[in-house]
């Protein structure tokens, strides 16, 4: 995989704290990735009014803010690996933590990213081309992920096979197109830096694909690092 530039310089985002119904829809949207696709689920704006607390914004529509809470809450991921990565384990914990993550964050983004570009069309920062990348990134991931679900990892979790090492070539020198991905979605957000008075849909946009390139490069280093190497040839 190509060197790629990790997030940084991120502008300053409001923590989520312990009770998220008090914070406001703006701050969980840009605070929390994946939280803007529940809300736009159910009418809840949290760019023009994202200062509305999240209690208040349940109240005014008859939700049920604890569910809405705990909905919210099972965004957040667990990283926790294995502590012992044996194969089947490991696997498993790449498809749940970052293929079924990867699937559901990038039409989100790319949502995102076309109404970013739609609405800011005359600002001069606006991410021209972002949503198209990220829709090529999305269409490349999901082939690529459906490759490893239907060929490769059957093969790892049964203990290997004798021709392996040409699947996991492939999905190594996909895995460098994916790099070079990530170098361009860098280019294109500014490091996943929104401007200056950018609205809370940009911000969270950012955000977004700022945790998607931490993702993607976590799940590479999972696969390259520790799955792939127990089944390749020493001389690989």
């Amino acid at each position: 995989m190509h060197a790629v530039n990790t997030p940084h310089s991120l502008a300053p985002v409001t923590p989520l704290s312990a009770d998220l119904a008090q914070q406001s829809l703006g701050e969980i949207a840009v605070a929390l990735p994946g939280a803007t696709a529940v809300f736009r689920r159910l009418k809840l704006d949290f760019c023009c009014g994202g200062q509305v607390r999240l209690v208040d914004a349940c109240a005014a529509k008859g939700l049920d803010a604890d569910a809405l809470v705990t909905e919210l809450k099972a965004l957040v991921r667990d990283d926790l690996a294995p502590a012992t990565p044996e194969p089947a384990a490991l696997v498993d914990h790449i498809v749940s933590r970052y293929h079924e993550v990867h699937r559901a964050q990038l039409p989100e983004l790319i949502r995102m990213a076309r109404r970013v570009e739609a609405v800011h069309r005359d600002h001069p920062h606006v991410p021209v081309g972002l949503a198209d990348h990220l829709e090529r990134m999305n269409e490349e991931l999901c082939d690529h992920m459906a490759k490893e679900e239907g060929v490769l990892f059957p093969m790892l979790k049964a203990g290997g096979h004798p021709m392996v090492g040409q699947p996991i070539a492939m999905m190594r020198h996909e895995h460098v197109d994916h790099g070079e991905h990530l170098a361009r979605l860098v280019e294109l957000t500014n490091e996943h830096t929104p401007p200056q008075g950018a609205c809370n849909t940009w911000r969270a946009l950012f955000a977004g694909t700022a945790q998607l390139a931490e993702d993607l490069i976590q799940h590479i280093h999972l696969e390259n690092n520790v799955l792939f190497p127990a089944f390749e040839s020493p001389s690989h």
